[in-house]
């Protein structure tokens, strides 16, 4: 079983409604494709979220930094705050340092979703400010695979790029996303999943295999003075090298 979490924060729902279709996109891909949806806390007090007439969060669990540790694979999705991600998905990704320290997050892969008011309100940029969490994790970042429909069409606004997919909400936040935005959505789920199965599944079928090597040993026989040869299989034994102070290495058995 492949296990992705999306982990989002929302404040209009825009990009609640987005991870709705990104997680159509990896469901599409196969039984075998475990797929969740989560938020990160909220850090503003309830009395500034409604003299912002934000809507009600989504009825969806709040995740831990401890519970990243059982994805294969994490799709994050936010919007921008002047050009970089908000302060309420900073101060997540800021908790993460256990999860550093012990490598917990290590080769597990990473993908972004986003919004913006604008045509240029710094969609790129907020991927730009989140990817190095992932670099410093060790994790393996996705981007929107080439190709995407639309995207290369000025007929209309569109949300979204190389980095990921995305949506424009207006600067009021009464704009829905479009049906290319949602097409772009599914597609970057369905390929996030289909990498990180490849991964995963490969990574399952490869059974590391003992290396052995004939060895012929001589033996002289006392009584008749002759010499008969005899053939053992011994294991490799591994050696490690390290490259230090100039030199060619020092061996370790």
């Amino acid at each position: 079983m492949v296990k992705i979490f999306i982990v989002i924060y929302t404040t209009y729902t825009h990009i609640y409604q987005l991870a709705q279709e990104v997680k159509k996109g990896i469901e599409s891909v196969s039984p075998s494709v475990e797929v969740e949806l989560f938020q990160v806390p909220e850090t503003l007090p309830q009395e500034i979220l409604d003299k912002m007439h934000a809507p009600p969060k989504p009825d969806i669990p709040i995740i831990t930094t401890s519970k990243l540790v059982e994805a294969d694979g994490i799709l994050f999705g936010f919007p921008t705050r002047f050009g970089t991600m908000p302060a309420q998905v900073k101060a997540f990704l800021d908790s993460t340092g256990q999860l550093w320290y012990t490598n917990a997050l290590n080769r597990k892969f990473a993908g972004l979703f986003f919004s913006t008011s604008t045509q240029h309100g710094g969609q790129e940029t907020t991927a730009f400010t989140a990817v190095t969490y992932f670099a410093h994790h060790g994790m393996l970042y996705v981007p929107l695979q080439n190709g995407i429909p639309h995207y290369g069409k000025t007929d209309e606004v569109i949300g979204g790029g190389p980095w990921g997919s995305g949506t424009i909400t207006g600067s009021d936040a009464s704009r829905p996303i479009s049906d290319r935005e949602k097409e772009a959505a599914r597609l970057q789920g369905k390929d996030f999943a289909e990498v990180v199965s490849a991964y995963i599944n490969g990574k399952k079928a490869i059974k590391p295999e003992e290396k052995k090597e004939e060895i012929v040993e001589e033996s002289s026989n006392p009584t008749t003075n002759q010499t008969t040869t005899r053939s053992t299989e011994k294991k490799k034994k591994s050696k490690k090298y390290w490259l230090c102070c100039g030199n060619d290495g020092f061996l370790q058995d």
